[in-house]
């Protein structure tokens, strides 16, 4: 008889070491999955914020800081956007100088239209007056709009392509 006594007690703790050992799976798929959704909501925020200063610098440039403001173009691209910023630097630079503009830009808005792993894509929007030290020409208003494709490279978000949009 007392063997039996036994049996129950064994298949009861069976049964609760089975269930703790669900409850602790289920408590570590919940950890991997908020620290999952936690790393997607700092790629969108971190996509975001590269694509804005990405669209900042393309429309601040200044003709005493040329040379830096177009670095900043370059060190916030990759790819082929890069390769064409640097293909055109001199020719932008000569005629920034020359002309003397001034470009002040304002962000307006970003938007995120997607993000799968290490790819983004952006919607930014910006406002820029434009003049011309010495001129006598009113200084213009421009408006701008961009798709921008990003990729995460390093652990940073660098646009590897911008568009201008309608």
């Amino acid at each position: 008889m007392a063997g039996l006594a036994v049996r129950p007690a064994r298949i009861l703790i069976a049964a609760l070491s089975g269930a703790l050992a669900v409850l602790a799976g289920s408590g570590v798929w919940i950890a991997a999955q908020a620290r999952d959704e936690q790393g997607r909501a700092g790629d969108k925020e971190a996509a975001l914020l590269a694509a804005g200063a990405h669209a900042r610098n393309l429309i601040s440039l200044d003709y005493r800081t040329v040379e830096a403001d177009l670095q900043r173009i370059v060190d916030t691209s990759t790819g082929a956007a890069r390769a064409e910023y640097v293909a055109t630097a001199d020719k932008l630079k000569s005629t920034t100088v020359q002309s003397k503009v001034v470009q002040h830009g304002v962000l307006r808005a970003t938007g995120l239209v997607s993000l799968a792993g290490t790819k983004a894509k952006v919607l930014a929007v910006a406002d820029v007056e434009i003049r011309w030290d010495g001129s006598k020409n009113p200084p213009q208003a421009r408006y701008h709009r961009w798709s921008m494709d990003l990729d995460k490279i390093g652990g940073v978000w660098l646009v590897s392509k911008a568009v201008q949009v309608l």
